[in-house]
C-alpha cells in the first residue's frame, strides 16, 4: 500500500520516500505526495529526485489496479531507479494547485445545480460537469454570479470520514450517477464546504473557497437527452 500524504494535506509539495518497485508500468514508492488520476482529476506530474541529485521526470501518476499501490510514470529517457532507493518526491505545484482550485469550484457548481452528475473532467484553466437535466433552462450569467458569491464568501473546506454503513444510510450524499464512491475499506472520505456542500470525494481541494479565484461559466451544451454540460473557466 502506498501512503497517501495528499489525503490529509493537499498542500504538501514534497516528501521523502523509498522506492518499493520499478517495472515497465512505473515506479512505486512507500509514500507519496503525487495524486493518482481518478474522479476526473488528472494525475500529478513532477520529479523524483535521487540521493545523487539526478531527477526522474514524472509525467503522470495512476493507481495500480487491485494493489493499493500508486505508479509514478517516468518520462522517456529518465534516469533509472531501483528498489530500496531513498528519494525525494516533488510535485509540479502550480499544476496541482490549479487542479485543487478547479476541483473545489466544481463542488460549488454541484451545490448550485440541482441534478445528478453524469460526468466531468478537471483541467488547469477549464473544467466541466455534465448533469442529468432534461428540459431545464440554465442561466449562465446567474450561475457565474452565484459561483463568485460563494468564492467571495470564503467558506472553509475540509475532509472528514464516515463509515460505509453511514454512507449507505445517506445515499443522497452521492451526486454522481455513473460512478459510485469506493467502499469496502470501512470508511468513505467526504469533502465538506461549510454551509454549502457535502459529498464523497477523494480528490485534492483548497482550504477555503476564497482561494479558488474568480470564475466564469463558458458554454452550456446539450450532450444528449439527459446531459447538459457546464464548462467553467478561471477568469484570469
Amino acid at each position: 500500500m502506498t501512503e497517501e500524504i495528499f489525503r490529509d494535506n493537499a498542500y504538501e509539495k514534497t516528501c521523502e520516500a523509498v522506492v518499493t518497485g520499478v517495472d515497465e508500468k512505473g515506479i512505486s514508492l512507500d509514500r507519496t505526495v503525487f495524486y493518482p488520476a481518478s474522479g476526473g482529476q488528472p494525475g500529478d506530474t513532477g520529479v523524483i529526485r535521487r540521493a545523487d541529485g539526478q531527477e526522474v521526470a514524472i509525467v503522470d501518476t495512476i493507481k495500480a489496479v487491485g494493489s493499493g499501490r500508486h505508479l509514478h510514470i517516468p518520462g522517456e529517457g529518465a534516469p533509472t531507479l531501483v528498489e530500496g532507493d531513498k528519494v525525494t518526491a516533488e510535485i509540479d505545484w502550480a499544476r496541482r494547485f490549479a487542479h485543487m482550485r478547479m476541483h473545489s469550484a466544481l463542488h460549488l457548481l454541484c451545490a448550485l445545480v440541482d441534478g445528478g452528475v453524469t460526468g466531468g473532467s478537471i483541467g488547469v484553466m477549464k473544467s466541466r460537469l455534465d448533469f442529468d437535466l432534461p428540459d431545464t433552462a440554465l442561466d449562465k450569467e446567474q450561475i457565474t454570479a452565484d459561483l463568485n458569491r460563494l468564492v467571495e464568501e470564503n467558506h472553509p473546506m475540509q475532509a472528514r470520514w464516515i463509515t460505509d454503513e453511514e454512507l449507505a444510510a445517506n445515499a443522497d450524499l452521492v451526486r454522481t450517477m455513473s460512478v459510485q464512491p469506493p467502499t469496502g475499506t470501512g470508511r468513505v472520505r467526504l469533502m465538506e464546504i461549510a454551509d454549502v456542500d457535502l459529498q464523497p470525494c477523494g480528490g485534492t481541494h483548497v482550504g477555503r473557497t476564497g482561494e479558488i479565484g474568480r470564475l466564469r461559466v463558458g458554454k452550456i451544451e446539450n450532450k444528449g437527452r439527459h446531459n447538459r454540460r457546464i464548462n467553467i473557466h478561471f477568469e484570469e
